[in-house]
C-alpha cells in the first residue's frame, strides 16, 4: 500500500482567525496558494485561479493540492469538557518529516527541554511498545514512561508521565499524555505540519487539554516556549531531509518510534522532504 502525499490534507490557516484576517499568500508543496475568507467560508487556490479542496478541523483550515479522502479521526477534538488551543504557527528550516520526528523523540527532554520536559539525572528511556497498526495505517507508540519536573502548564512538582505517541499521517503527530489535573484521561497535544518545501516547513501545534485554571495565553506561551526551544535543534540538523535508509544514522533504544516512523514512510512512498540514499 502506498500513498500520494499530494492528495494528503495540510494545516494552512487557523480557522478562527479567518473571517478577521486579510488574505495571505503560503507555499504548500512547493506550490504558491492563497488563502481568503469569502462570506464567512475560507477559500483556497493556486495563483493561477485553481480552487483546492477546504475542509475545516481541529482548529484549522486545511487543504490538499490533490484528491484528499477523509482526514485522520481525532474524537478528542469534541469532548466535553475539554479546552482547545490554538498555538499559532512557526517557521521552521527544515524537513517537514523532521519536524515531526523531533516531535516522536523522548530522549531529548532532559537536554533541550531542561527543567519542564525532562532534567538530570532522570534521563533513562524506559522500554516501551512501537507498532506500525496495519488495519488502520499508523504508528503507535504505548507504554512510554519519563519523568517531568513540569509535565504541563498546571502542574506543580515533578511527576512520572505516560505517553502514547500516534502518527496517523506523513507530516502529522498526536501526543496523548496523562492528565495531571483528571486522572484517568488523556490529554492532547498534536503536531500539524505544512510542507512549504522539502527545506522548510511551518508547524501548527495544537491541543485538547483538561484545564480549568491556566489561561489561555498561558497555555498558548507555554507551548510555544517549548517548540522554540525545539527549533534550533531541528534547524541544525544535517542533512535537512529526513534520512530513510537505516544505515545513515545510527539509532538506540530511544529512537524506536523515529525508526517504525521512517519504516512507515518508505513503505508508504513517501519521498518529499524526505534523503533517499547518502549524501
Amino acid at each position: 500500500m502506498t500513498r500520494d502525499i499530494v492528495n494528503e490534507w495540510f494545516p494552512v490557516a487557523i480557522a478562527a482567525l479567518l473571517p478577521t484576517a486579510p488574505g495571505r499568500e503560503t507555499l504548500l508543496l512547493g506550490q504558491a496558494i492563497r488563502i481568503t475568507g469569502v462570506d464567512g467560508a475560507p477559500v483556497v487556490e493556486t495563483l493561477d485561479g485553481r480552487k483546492l479542496p477546504v475542509k475545516i478541523a481541529y482548529g484549522h483550515v486545511w487543504t490538499s493540492l490533490g484528491e484528499p479522502g477523509e482526514i485522520f479521526p481525532l474524537p478528542e477534538a469534541t469532548q466535553p469538557g475539554r479546552r482547545l488551543v490554538d498555538v499559532g504557527s512557526v517557521r521552521v528550516k527544515c524537513s517537514p518529516l523532521r519536524a515531526v520526528e523531533n516531535f516522536l523523540d523522548i530522549a531529548h527532554f532532559p537536554f533541550v527541554h531542561t527543567d519542564i520536559l525532562g532534567s538530570e539525572p532522570h534521563t533513562e528511556v524506559y522500554r516501551y511498545e512501537v507498532q506500525i497498526r496495519d488495519e488502520i495505517d499508523e504508528v503507535w507508540a504505548t507504554k512510554v514512561r519519563f519523568y517531568q519536573p513540569q509535565a504541563a502548564k498546571s502542574a506543580e512538582g515533578g511527576t512520572e508521565i505516560e505517553y502514547m505517541y500516534r502518527v496517523p499521517h506523513p507530516t502529522c503527530s498526536v501526543l496523548y499524555k496523562t492528565s495531571p489535573p483528571r486522572p484517568g484521561e488523556w490529554d492532547v497535544i498534536t503536531l500539524f505540519v505544512q510542507p512549504l518545501t522539502e527545506e522548510l516547513c511551518e508547524v501548527w501545534p495544537w491541543m485538547a487539554l483538561f484545564d480549568d485554571e491556566t489561561s489561555m495565553a498561558e497555555l498558548i506561551h507555554f507551548q510555544q516556549m517549548i517548540f522554540m526551544q525545539d527549533r534550533s535543534i531541528l534547524e541544525n540538523q544535517l542533512p535537512r531531509k529526513l534520512p530513510l535508509d537505516p544505515g545513515m544514522e545510527t539509532p538506540t533504544r530511544a529512537d524506536m518510534t523515529s525508526i517504525a516512523y521512517r519504516r512507515w514512510l518508505k513503505r508508504n512512498g513517501i519521498s518529499y522532504g524526505a534523503q533517499l540514499v547518502a549524501a
